[in-house]
């Protein structure tokens, strides 16, 4: 993973793991690795965070936990270049990520990529809790019609249930509360590539601190030993 690269792997773990895990600016790391000796500029980290988060997220979920069968659903707004974009995500009865996807657009395709992305990775749910949208409704009862007729194991498949309930869905409103507080020091992303990358590794230390790998949930793990494991 670290194969040819100028600098020590230890130096780029820490500066990716810094920037993602906590509420400083590129240049905070700069000068940050200035006072120990090392000569890094800004923009070189910000190159590491945004080539090595989807690597770190790809291993982190070969490691995932598995989710419970009770969904909620619900997206947020995300600023690029100045334009709000959309960060669909869901979590699980206990409070853990199911999956997130970063759209251009709100609407019924974008719900739907997401949710056959969730589908895909983790099964079918029970139930899932959305808020008024009648969008995401739509798209639930779309995805699970065609998830039903792909389905071979000639097992009769329940309808997931939709409850659509504001008040209930409060649990994923809080959630979202973590990722955005990391991004609002970052003061708005300059372009979609590098957005959906270092949100990937933003979701994936969230993740982390809810102990949804593996190897961390009996261990209680610091977040510099995950990011050691996942790079090993």
């Amino acid at each position: 993973m670290f194969k040819g690269r100028h600098f020590d792997r230890s130096v780029i773990l820490l500066c990716v793991r810094w920037y993602l895990a906590y509420n400083l600016s590129l240049r905070n790391l700069e000068e940050m690795m200035a006072e120990r000796g090392i000569s890094v500029d800004h923009a070189t980290v910000h190159r590491w965070v945004v080539h090595y988060s989807p690597e770190l997220l790809e291993q982190f979920n070969r490691r995932k936990r598995s989710v419970s069968r009770k969904w909620h659903l619900d997206e947020t707004y995300i600023k690029v270049r100045g334009q709000w974009k959309y960060l669909y995500r869901a979590i699980d009865s206990h409070g853990d990520t199911v999956e997130f996807w970063f759209s251009e657009r709100r609407n019924l395709t974008a719900a739907k990529r997401f949710l056959r992305k969730a589908l895909r990775r983790h099964g079918r749910p029970e139930k899932i809790v959305i808020d008024g949208s009648q969008t995401n409704r739509e798209a639930i009862l779309s995805c699970d019609t065609e998830h039903r007729l792909q389905d071979r194991s000639r097992r009769q498949l329940k309808p997931i249930r939709i409850r659509q309930s504001q008040y209930l869905n409060n649990r994923i409103e809080q959630d979202h509360r973590a990722v955005k507080r990391r991004i609002r020091s970052m003061l708005g992303f300059k372009s979609l590539n590098s957005a959906r990358a270092i949100l990937g590794g933003i979701e994936m230390v969230h993740m982390m601190r809810k102990g949804q790998a593996k190897y961390a949930y009996n261990l209680q793990l610091s977040l510099a030993e995950q990011f050691d494991l996942l790079a090993a």
